[in-house]
């Protein structure tokens, strides 16, 4: 497996910086926020294109993807939500970027058999444009359907290979789902997978890998097992915590924390 860091826990860090502390730290890629608050985003010209992939290359880094905000399963027009997935999948490929993540979103006034038909219907319409393109879309474990069984009912209705699942372990755990039902669950459809760490239900205030309650050891020695052999990203939720230690000080024991789960899995 392959290690990456989201820039989620360095927030607005200008791509060099990124590229060097993943470097520096052991880190083969980085998932890229890709939010106007952020260096990277859909509004990004062609020559700033170029040189993010540029920066990436120098550092013999890989953009292994982007972590865009659309809502798919949410209310309102399709229109909206489709164009901004092909725009998260536009600069994808500009960026050589296999992945764009996008979020469920449903709200409590829809039922799940509506939240689920609208999400399909909307990930089936950008399928084809993703597969053109070659990116795969990834539904993430978030929000109205945080466990792998949530994710499945929206991607077996598209039924496409180029609409995946990413897999957050918080989420799932948070639902109550244990790691090999949704092992079991995403298996077909999995594109990575974003570790992190916390205290408690209650105290979702992002800790150093292994320091918290998440089951991280079992998922990587599942995910071995089966011999699946994506990415692990360490998403460090410091853009939404700002009391949490920098993320830069962690990446090293991180990395080395993540290695020793590999080893003993092996």
């Amino acid at each position: 497996m392959k290690l990456a860091f989201s820039t989620l826990g360095v927030p607005a860090l200008p791509v060099p910086d990124v590229v060097r502390l993943a470097a520096t730290h052991g880190y083969h890629g980085v998932e890229l926020r890709a939010h106007p608050e952020e260096p990277v985003h859909p509004g990004l010209g062609p020559a700033e294109r170029a040189e993010v992939v540029a920066a990436f290359e120098a550092g013999g880094v890989e953009i292994m993807g982007l972590a865009g905000y659309a809502r798919v399963a949410a209310p309102g027009d399709d229109g909206p939500v489709v164009a901004e997935i092909r725009e998260l999948l536009d600069l994808a490929r500009d960026l050589s970027a296999p992945f764009v993540r996008v979020f469920p979103g449903a709200s409590a006034e829809q039922s799940s058999e509506e939240a689920d038909a609208t999400a399909a219907r909307r990930l089936g319409t950008a399928a084809e444009y993703a597969a053109d393109l070659g990116v795969r879309i990834l539904l993430e474990t978030h929000d109205s359907h945080r466990t792998g069984a949530d994710a499945t009912r929206i991607l077996g209705l598209v039924g496409h290979h180029h609409v995946g699942a990413l897999w957050d372990v918080m989420h799932t755990w948070l639902g109550g789902e244990e790691p090999p039902s949704t092992y079991a669950a995403l298996c077909t459809y999995l594109g990575y997978v974003q570790v992190k760490d916390i205290a408690s239900a209650e105290d979702t205030t992002p800790l150093p890998l292994g320091a918290g309650v998440l089951p991280l050891a079992e998922c990587v020695e599942l995910l071995s097992r089966e011999g699946w052999d994506g990415w692990l990203c360490w998403e460090y939720e410091k853009r939404w915590y700002e009391a949490a230690a920098p993320l830069p000080d962690l990446l090293s024991p991180g990395r080395d924390h993540l290695a020793r789960l590999l080893n003993e899995s092996a």
